[in-house]
């Protein structure tokens, strides 16, 4: 048999934040697993069907990992070590042609399991680029495929990237429906399933976003609830990070505190610094949008800063922890810089979702007011309006409009002052 089995038995648990023991969890000792994969031992019947169970995949994909390699079944392992090499090394547009490459050799070899994998990664690649329609187009064909409706994990795994996507796009509506298929989905997987943690996930992010946050709420508890004392503590990390931001959200300060230092003690950059980026950019922005102006709010940002300028990403990041700078300039009362930085962020708002370029309006909006720019406060702040009510962001929208008519009110106060004089 070789060790292709256990190459990609190795690859498929890396991909998911197992370690071996948690895979081989209460029947299989981790040297099992490492005899798999180091193709020492060879995979019964029942020990591919547990697996393929275990990391959600239909049994068929990891039989077919047995097979003889042929002279395409080796073009698609080095386009698929390229794609992953670059991977590593954060270069999504190089990894996203090489996993194109090896979808394309394993769907003429119809190896159709292969095939799915390799254009899945292809998504993850585009979504990291912020190219949320293309990424969406390449979805969209693997749901198309039989294998989405056989197996229930790749049905999550699909519909979850669909909603990352939309929510990307700014479509709040689209991206709550996509999230809300995914979890009704993960019915049919084992409970603990980190699929069912991911696919609350999204949807909580999705219902957030929308500001249904008694809703996201509700859904915090039933994530909550898939966590035991056997969950990996990266995962757990992950699950404290969202349960906080949400918490954060409803002004619940005591417990978005509470879980995010959990999550901070939990969480390493040493394990995932693109991780460790992402969540000191949400503690931040979740703490300054609830007008917590302290010094480990100042911490968060700086730390985000340092972890991007390492990870690199892509404009949508940048631009998000510029904005999130340009939020603690304005509480801190300099608003001269945060209205040179907004304008910054605000020229290149295209490469944002619609409800982020409307949260930049609406704050460069405010800091025009504060500075007395009233009448250029007011296009901002209607702009922002149009943006929060094209992505479905209700609550948003309301903000916007109290604002303007704060600011009008002022302005027919000034007046009627001035006719009295």
């Amino acid at each position: 048999m070789g060790n292709g089995f256990g190459e990609k038995l190795r690859a498929e648990r890396l991909e998911r934040g197992l370690t071996q023991a948690e895979l081989g969890r209460d029947l299989y000792s981790p040297s099992y697993i490492s005899l798999l994969e180091t193709g020492r031992r060879e995979p019964t019947a029942d020990v591919i069907e547990e697996l393929a169970r275990r990391l959600e995949l239909a049994p068929k994909a990891l039989e077919a990992w047995s097979q003889p390699v042929s002279v395409s079944d080796a073009e698609y392992v080095l386009a698929g070590l390229y794609a992953r090499q670059a991977w590593d090394l954060r270069d999504y547009p190089v990894a996203a042609t090489h996993a194109a490459a090896a979808a394309k050799i394993a769907l003429e070899a119809k190896n159709t399991s292969a095939w799915w994998n390799m254009t899945y990664m292809q998504a993850e690649c585009l979504i990291k680029q912020g190219l949320w329609q293309e990424c969406k187009d390449v979805v969209r064909n693997l749901l198309e495929h039989p294998m989405a409706a056989e197996s229930a994990g790749l049905g999550v795994r699909a519909q979850q990237m669909l909603a990352a996507a939309s929510q990307g796009q700014g479509q709040l509506t689209a991206a709550v429906e996509h999230a809300q298929e995914a979890v009704r989905l993960c019915a049919q997987l084992p409970k603990g399933s980190t699929m069912i943690i991911g696919a609350l996930r999204a949807l909580i992010g999705a219902l957030a976003e929308s500001g249904r946050l008694d809703e996201a709420w509700e859904y915090c508890q039933a994530m909550n609830d898939q966590m035991d004392d056997h969950s990996m503590s990266q995962l757990a990390g992950e699950v404290a990070w969202v349960i906080g931001n949400v918490a954060f959200m409803r002004h619940d300060y005591a417990e978005g505190i509470k879980y995010h230092e959990r999550a901070g003690r939990l969480l390493s950059p040493a394990n995932d610094i693109d991780l460790w980026a992402r969540f000191n950019k949400a503690s931040a922005a979740v703490r300054l949008s609830s007008g917590i102006v302290e010094p480990e709010t100042l911490s968060s940002i700086e730390r985000a800063e340092l972890a991007l300028s390492i990870v690199g990403g892509n404009k949508t990041d940048q631009l998000e922890v510029a904005f999130i700078r340009a939020r603690w300039l304005y509480l801190t009362g300099d608003i001269v810089a945060a209205v040179q930085k907004l304008r910054e962020i605000h020229a290149e708002r295209e490469s944002l979702a619609r409800h982020t370029a409307g949260e930049v309006s609406l704050l460069l909006g405010k800091a025009l007011k504060a500075a007395g720019e009233s009448a250029e406060a007011l296009v901002y702040l209607e702009e922002a309006q149009k943006e929060f009510s094209a992505a479905g962001a209700s609550d948003r929208v309301q903000q916007a409009l109290d604002a303007v008519l704060e600011i009008r009110l002022a302005q027919r106060r000034a007046e009627a002052a001035s006719a009295e004089a």
